[in-house]
């Protein structure tokens, strides 16, 4: 007996002993456990569903403090060009999350991976946006339609929505061309408790911590037209999501390594010479773990 309470001393005595640094710090690993009774189907033409609680109130919050202070207008992909440019098809403001960050971020990274079954590193950075009254995304597709983006990791083959806050009306992601399940569940509302844009197709209404996912190409990799969607405008409060696009291939595959200081496109130059290595660095110059398509135009090497 004197044996066994010892054992239990020591145990007592290693938890209350832990150091608050330690004790205090992200468990990244544990929050990849997926729980598959937590996802539910919105539509199979497309591929959508919802993950209810997906992000923990910690994470949210963390998304959001380190986006706040960099945000920036969003742009779109110009389908013959490729390149960034403003468009009021999107109005929102946003900023990119590089994967290894700190703790959160890359907990949350591998829980994207672990629910998807697809590579990290087939992921784009992740990207924190803010609507704010009156703002939206009008319909759209995710994957490529340019030589340009599909260049680097193939076509979006699917995209995680993660949503970081409550939205008290509008804002709502909707799939004007989806097939309506044989049964709907929360993720699909009822048209009472949407806005009028949600009610065009089959909607996802914002709520903290939930993470739609849905798949831009078909299962033999062919655009998936009925991936249509759009993000309503926001009417009453603010909404802040977080977008993982994951690629068909790896996006972190290094470019232009081995010391070779070249360009990747034909239109480097050019595109230098219209101030893109400035507006455009994370495609023309790249970081030191990842090289841009265009480091010679821009004299990054």
């Amino acid at each position: 007996m004197s044996r066994v309470v010892f054992l239990l001393s020591v145990l007592l005595i290693s938890i209350f002993l832990i150091p608050r640094e330690v004790s205090s710090s992200y468990a990244g690993s544990a929050s990849a456990i997926i729980n598959p009774s937590k996802v539910k189907q919105v539509s199979w033409k497309p591929r959508a569903f919802v993950y209810e609680g997906f992000l923990t109130d910690l994470e949210c919050d963390h998304l959001i403090s380190l986006a706040k202070s960099e945000l920036k207008r969003s742009a779109v992909a110009d389908n013959e060009s490729g390149k960034s440019k403003l468009s009021e098809v999107r109005t929102s403001s946003g900023m990119f999350i590089p994967k290894n960050k700190d703790p959160i971020v890359s907990g949350i990274e591998d829980k994207i991976s672990s629910w998807t079954f697809l590579p990290k590193e087939n992921g784009e950075d992740i990207q924190v946006l803010r609507y704010e009254h009156g703002q939206k995304y009008d319909p759209h597709y995710d994957y490529f339609v340019d030589k340009v983006n599909i260049a680097r990791g193939g076509h979006r083959i699917a995209t995680v929505l993660m949503y970081l806050t409550n939205v008290t009306k509008g804002g709502e992601t909707v799939f004007p061309n989806a097939e309506e399940p044989p049964t709907r569940h929360r993720g699909s509302e009822r048209s009472h408790d949407l806005s009028e844009c949600a009610k065009k197709g089959i909607a996802v209404k914002p709520r903290r911590g939930d993470a739609l996912l849905f798949f831009s190409l078909l299962p033999n990799a062919t655009p998936d037209t009925e991936s249509l969607h759009a993000g309503c405008p926001v009417i009453e409060g603010e909404k802040w999501s977080a977008t993982k696009w994951i690629h068909v291939d790896s996006f972190d595959r290094m470019v232009g390594a081995g010391g070779d200081c070249s360009d990747q496109h034909e239109n480097c130059e050019r595109w230098a010479a219209l101030g893109e290595c400035t507006n455009n660095p994370e495609y023309m110059i790249g970081s030191s773990d990842l090289p841009g398509y265009c480091r010679r135009s821009c004299k990054a090497c």
